[in-house]
């Protein structure tokens, strides 16, 4: 999942627009592009997912001037759906420019942009894949937090709203660095929403140092018509903690790439997960979780919800290094299709070179069980209100596995007002 071979698609709308020149990565970013263009599903990492709707399609460079009423709309949608109100710490990037009206920072912890702060030095291959070429072509702004050594930063919410051009799709491709220090512990719930058809590229790179935790929950809610690739990029040291989960829910095509690499002793990394679409919808969560150092754990349990004809893509690799010995991974991946038009890929792997592991994975597809829809209906419940029973039955146990209770009653509400509009 690592190479893209060079057979694709034009990425030209993107490069010429690119700051090509702005340094090595960038270079070395353009030129990969360049060459491999836009993957095909001929590309084994891309296999399930084409990236044709993006190849021709004249995106615009985002403004950052737009409709300031839409915008506080917006913002108070990520309210509701977070649960997290109006006093809570955030950072709101609008079209990936940072807002500083609309944002609260939190203190005690080290805050700044990328346009203010320059170029951020971090050890990701600009090549390594398209999503994170394509962000380091492009990027312009994002959010550098650092927290301190043994500070308890609390929780912050990282809003992230688009919004299109009324006569031309726009794309932006925000770069996030957040490092939390030896002990330090953050939470961040990270939602993302807006209107028209746009492309939202962001880019995550996370460092978790010794004994450091870091709990990160995205809610994917972007409109309808909007594509919504993103990839993160963690590393997780010696005792250190990424307790991650993706909830999508929004965008006519959707992908989250993860790649984490326990580099030290004792690390430990959660790489949940749930696709929730309706309609027409796409949406791929593929993953990377790379065992560098013995004694670690990993785990992913990814569940997918596909009704109409929607589309779910789990694509999962633990890759578990010679030295890698005491290794404890596990993945799981479960889809309930709601119709017949549903449809659910999967490929999860495991690449082994320790000989002292303990490594499993599997993948699980099924209706809705009708002697249980049954039962529910003998007992007085509608039909709709037995179907929503079950399927949040199906879903409270992955949405459970998330340690922070703030960011476990956020992913809750999200799945309430899902689960509404599906009714609906």
């Amino acid at each position: 999942m690592n190479a893209i071979t060079p057979v694709g698609v034009n990425a030209s709308a993107f490069l010429d627009r690119g700051a090509v020149d702005a340094g090595v990565k960038q270079r070395t970013a353009a030129d990969f592009l360049r060459h491999a263009g836009l993957p095909r599903v001929g590309v084994e990492a891309w296999k399930y997912t084409s990236l044709r709707a993006l190849a021709d399609v004249p995106f615009a460079t985002a403004q950052r001037d737009v409709d300031g009423a839409t915008v506080d709309t917006l913002l108070a949608e990520v309210e509701t759906i977070s649960g997290l109100g109006a006093g809570a710490d955030r950072v709101v990037f609008v079209n990936g420019y940072f807002d500083a009206a609309r944002s609260r920072l939190p203190k005690g912890v080290k805050v700044s942009t990328l346009a203010q702060s320059g170029a951020v030095q971090d050890d990701i291959d600009p090549a390594g894949d398209v999503t994170t070429a394509l962000n380091t072509v492009m990027a312009r702004d994002g959010l550098v937090l650092v927290v301190p050594e043994g500070v308890d930063a609390g929780c912050l919410l990282l809003a992230s709203i688009g919004l299109t051009a009324e006569d031309a799709p726009v794309s932006f491709h925000p770069r996030h660095h957040i490092r939390v220090e030896k002990g330090g512990r953050l939470a961040v719930l990270d939602a993302a929403v807006g209107q028209g058809y746009y492309l939202h590229n962001p880019l995550y790179d996370i460092v978790v140092a010794d004994d450091a935790y870091l709990s990160h929950a995205r809610i994917q809610a972007e409109d309808r018509q909007a594509l919504h690739l993103a990839v993160s990029h963690a590393r997780i040291a010696a005792a250190g903690v990424y307790d991650s989960f993706t909830l999508t829910l929004g965008g006519s095509l959707s992908r989250h790439e993860v790649h984490a690499a326990l580099t030290q002793a004792g690390g430990s990394v959660h790489v949940n997960g749930a696709q929730l679409l309706m309609g027409r919808q796409h949406g791929d969560l593929s993953s990377v979780i790379t065992h560098a150092a013995p004694e670690c754990i990993s785990r992913q349990t990814v569940k997918n919800v596909l009704s109409d004809q929607a589309r779910g893509v789990f694509q999962g690799k633990i890759l578990v290094d010679r030295i890698a010995q005491k290794t404890d991974g596990y993945q799981m991946n479960q889809a309930l299709l709601l119709s017949e038009g549903a449809e659910i890929d999967a490929k999860p792997e495991l690449e082994i070179y320790a000989d002292d592991v303990k490594c499993s994975h599997g993948a699980t597809v099924g209706a809705l069980d009708d002697d249980q829809l049954f039962y529910l209906r003998s007992r007085g419940i509608s039909g709709e209100a037995a179907r929503s029973i079950l399927i949040r039955a199906f879903l409270h146990d992955v949405v459970d596995q998330i340690d922070d209770q703030r960011l476990k009653d956020s992913l809750n509400l999200a799945v309430e007002a899902w689960w509404k509009r599906e009714a609906a």
